[in-house]
């Protein structure tokens, strides 16, 4: 079947109203870089004053640290050159193709404060509008915030471009405020466009991460920063994974019933053992496959709304909620829109076969039982197969797949599938903002929990099930089935008690409790 050939703006397939980053394979350290540059310019993405030709590098860093020395704001650098060069590369700086002699380059300045976007090659720091979204879900809670802010503008005062309270810093922040005096501030931050506009689409979702932030920030005066900021990262693309997830279940559903609609009830099956061979794992990759055999109907619904929001109604800023009405209720003159829209394409067929192709395309719609099913289907002929590719670059590269702090896990093989798995790091995190209840007055205090009372949690908090006994989908299940969830447990067990959280001190159940590892 020949590809219909469409125009540039039937090809766009990224909608900020539903999803703000376009799927591509991204860094969670590019992202953090570019939030902070988003929550210190108000949603702007800023330029800033480089030559032409010039580049952040290695050699270009080691200007600075000796133009430091000649002023006075540190010394030792000139008999240390090969030690500064090697925490540079290690603590100080994030590369690409790290190792690689004829191609590393630095991308940024690690996101230890909100100012490390000022030296950044913009070349090697994209993050495909992801941190637009982390961006937009942050401002449903404007307090959070702003204590976020605060907490990453720790010892810089922007109105004098100065350090302030130096020894308060450690000394990888240090040494980027020590950079940041020697670069030139922002251009165009007042003319700058704002890139970030409205809200998200699914606000629980939103809310729930803005309230795992501000769990977070209870921890900022007990946590090495490097620790707070690595959290961070981890709940950011935990986030994002859950987002990504809950979007493909519902935004098909959104479209066949007309309105916007954020459920709760969405869960789905990890292992917690992160073994390929484990009892439950067969069970988990079943589950994440049925998740994700959704994502064929959730970028045709995409494109839906994109047709309708570009071609039917009267202004670009219509909210998703009346895109959705106008597609469950259609003016007069919808259809008819749309067979000129498909009159379009059939006139791009040129040449002595133009007409050759337009039989064949008729052909291939045949089908469609309107003209609007008919214009959706060309798109997806010409868009879907790259945008599901690109689907699953993007949610592989935000749930961490096979790292540490991992939400999806697969054989490193293509022909493995994919589950939902609790990496140990991303579980130490999950402890860490789950042992914190809120306490009268504001604030946190910690508390010991149950193995049975952190999965209760993870599972009404998350969706995540580790324990599937109580689960209406199996309720009937087989014996083998069981026994897998209970090995799941034990495994969870098994993992607290390897990151030190989990201690068995008595056979007595009341005393088999999850400690905190920070008493607030």
């Amino acid at each position: 079947m020949l590809t219909p050939i469409l125009d540039k703006e039937e090809s766009v397939f990224r909608n900020e109203k539903i999803f703000a980053a376009d799927f591509k394979t991204i860094t969670l350290d590019n992202v953090l870089v570019n939030l902070f540059m988003l929550m210190r310019n108000n949603g702007k993405r800023i330029k800033l004053k480089l030559s032409k030709g010039y580049f952040h590098s290695i050699e270009n860093l080691h200007k600075y640290f000796n133009k430091l020395e000649q002023t006075g704001a540190l010394s030792g650098y000139s008999e240390n050159k090969d030690a500064i060069e090697t925490w540079m590369r290690s603590s100080l700086v994030n590369m690409v193709f790290r190792g690689n002699i004829s191609k590393e380059n630095v991308s940024s300045l690690r996101p230890m404060h909100l100012e490390c976007y000022r030296i950044r090659n913009n070349k090697h720091t994209r993050d495909y509008n992801t941190a637009d979204q982390v961006f937009m879900m942050l401002s449903q809670q404007p307090t959070v915030m702003d204590s976020l802010k605060k907490y990453m503008s720790v010892g810089w005062d922007s109105q004098r471009n100065s350090i302030v309270g130096s020894g308060q810093l450690d000394v990888d922040t240090a040494g980027i405020l020590h950079l940041m005096k020697l670069v030139n501030i922002d251009v165009d931050a007042k003319g700058a466009k704002n890139t970030v506009s409205g809200e998200p689409l699914l606000t629980k979702q939103a809310n729930l991460f803005c309230e795992d932030v501000r769990r977070l920030l209870a921890y900022q005066e007990i946590i090495p920063r490097s620790v707070f900021i690595e959290y961070l990262n981890i709940i950011i693309g935990f986030h994002l994974s859950l987002y990504f997830l809950k979007l493909v279940y519902l935004l098909p559903r959104m479209v066949e019933n007309g309105r916007v609609e954020d459920d709760d009830t969405w869960s789905i099956l990890v292992d917690a053992s992160g073994k390929l061979n484990s009892d439950v794992a067969p069970l988990a990759c079943a589950e994440m496959e049925s998740k994700l055999n959704g994502l064929m109907e959730y970028i045709r619904a995409t494109f839906k709304i994109d047709a309708v929001q570009r071609y039917v109604c009267d202004s670009s800023s219509d909210s998703v909620a009346k895109i959705l009405d106008i597609m469950k209720n259609p003016p007069e003159d919808f259809d008819f829109i749309f067979k000129q829209r498909l009159k379009d394409i059939y006139a791009r067929y040129k040449g002595d076969d133009a007409q050759e192709n337009r039989e064949e395309l008729d052909d291939y719609l045949k089908y469609e039982a309107t003209n609007f099913d008919k214009y959706i289907q060309c798109i997806m002929k010409s868009r879907s197969t790259y945008q599901y590719e690109f689907s699953f670059r993007f949610f592989d590269s935000v749930a961490m797949k096979n790292k540490e702090s991992a939400f999806l896990a697969d054989g490193r093989s293509r022909k493995t599938p994919r589950r939902a798995v609790l990496g140990t790091k991303l579980l130490e995190v999950l402890v860490q903002l789950l042992v914190l209840s809120p306490k009268e007055g504001g604030g946190y205090e910690s508390r010991a929990l149950s193995i049975d009372e952190l999965a209760k949690q993870l599972r009404t908090r998350y969706g995540l099930v580790v324990d599937g006994t109580k689960e209406d989908r199996y309720h009937n299940a087989e014996i083998s089935t069981q026994l897998a969830f209970k090995n799941n447990m034990e495994a969870l067990k098994n993992k607290l008690r390897q990151i030190g959280f989990y201690a068995d001190m008595s056979d007595a159940a009341i005393l088999q409790k999850i400690r905190p590892r920070y008493t607030i």
